[in-house]
């Protein structure tokens, strides 16, 4: 049994740091290049989880308590050090239910942050140049939110007449914040939960938000990326349903990437592993098996809500036994789905998408009109020749945002 657990914390090492190196190589972080093996803290870290592992075989829970005083010891892995976010956002979101449910000091809490920082509701009414225009960014799976405004992010398989933007980067939330007035608001939030265990936070932690925000708040917007836009959905239901009073205040939701009705890669299992393994993004979670988070198996189908997954064997093959929950009513929702493809394809659009999301998923589109999300046509866009994590940094979606988000005249 020692030995079984021993393999099995190695193996979820090399998950972590494959996701890791999926997150540093699509974002080009410091023009750092994805290699075999990480380096520096975080080649250190893999280094001694494996290490330790082989020496001891005390068991997955007593190795992960050994990280946190590694994670603090190291001058460059102070907390808020990219470096350090990005190795505690990776295993979260490979095992952070498990982490939360043995108070592990590395699960991640949610907070929101802004400038930088995590909000300070005593000191928010201080806050200078803070406006009344509010824009909330959600990372996605195995993410945090620094990440947003990393540049360097390039699209993939691009023709010689996107040259010129290959080499750019946005800011989306500074773009937005210098165009539009917009304050930007970031969440930071454990992706290894279930969606609707963060959305029912979520839900709580925005009516703290309205409350103490220093100036009235008069445009709420949300940019949601991968599977926050799983937790936007499933939080705004929730907050619809106690009655709360932030929806009342919100206008706009961007999805970008949102799997709104799962991904292939956690419905197949094990059983495509060849295609998992066939982009970089994907690659690492083909190792999971029965040790994935409850966030990734909520991807199956595109889990919102607890009755979606309580009473039910997370790890067995059922069929989408989902509530339909449709686009909430009063709120302008638009939908960015991205295809490493050219054109548009049955093919390209259910199986390839953008490498981990199919673009029908992304687009809101079912086969069960039930289930189907009625995005208007004109609220729909298409970036081609992009991966799942090129929309994070892309100049096109980010004109985009700029199109639908700036005010129309009356």
């Amino acid at each position: 049994m020692v030995q079984l657990v021993t393999h099995a914390t190695i193996g979820v090492s090399r998950i972590a740091e494959g996701v890791h190196q999926s997150v540093w190589g699509a974002l080009g972080v410091l023009g750092r290049q994805t290699t075999e093996q990480t380096h520096g803290l975080t080649g250190l870290i893999y280094q001694s989880v494996r290490g330790v592992t082989h020496l001891v075989g005390k068991g997955l829970d007593t190795l992960l308590v050994k990280l946190a005083p590694l994670l603090e010891s190291a001058d460059n892995a102070k907390p808020g050090s990219p470096e350090r976010e990005a190795v505690l956002a990776a295993l979260n979101g490979v095992m952070g239910d498990r982490l939360r449910a043995n108070g592990n000091p590395l699960a991640t809490a949610m907070t929101l942050r802004c400038r930088g920082e995590p909000l300070d509701w005593q000191a928010l009414p201080a806050m200078p140049g803070v406006t009344g225009k509010v824009l909330l960014l959600i990372h996605g799976l195995c993410m945090n939110d620094l990440q947003w405004n990393k540049q360097g992010v390039g699209q993939s398989d691009a023709s010689e007449a996107h040259t010129e933007v290959q080499k750019l980067s946005s800011d989306h939330a500074a773009v937005l914040a210098a165009k539009l007035g917009y304050t930007p608001v970031y969440l930071r939030y454990n992706s290894g939960l279930h969606t609707s265990e963060n959305g029912l936070e979520l839900a709580t932690l925005l009516e703290q938000l309205t409350a103490h925000w220093p100036v009235p708040i008069e445009d709420f917007s949300v940019l949601a990326h991968s599977m926050g836009g799983l937790v936007m959905r499933s939080a705004l239901h929730y907050a619809r349903q106690d009655d709360l009073h932030w929806p009342q205040r919100l206008k706009n939701i961007v999805f970008l990437g949102t799997p709104h009705h799962g991904a292939p890669l956690e419905r197949a299992g094990n059983w495509l592993d060849v295609i998992l393994g066939s982009t970089p993004y994907s690659r690492p979670f083909a190792k999971l098996g029965q040790l994935r988070s409850a966030g990734i198996t909520d991807l199956r189908h595109g889990h919102l809500l607890d009755v979606d997954w309580q009473g039910h064997e997370r790890f067995r093959r059922l069929p989408d036994k989902r509530q339909p929950l449709p686009l909430p009513e009063g709120v302008a929702c638009y939908a960015i789905g991205a295809t490493t493809a050219a054109k548009r394809s049955a093919l390209a659009d259910r199986l390839i998408g953008d490498g981990l999301v199919p673009l029908h998923s992304a687009l809101g589109q079912h086969d069960d009109p039930r289930r189907t999300l009625s995005f208007p046509k004109a609220s729909q866009w298409i970036a081609y020749r992009t991966n799942h994590m090129a929309l994070l940094g892309s100049p096109e979606v980010t004109h985009q945002l700029l199109q639908w988000l700036t005010p129309k005249a009356d």
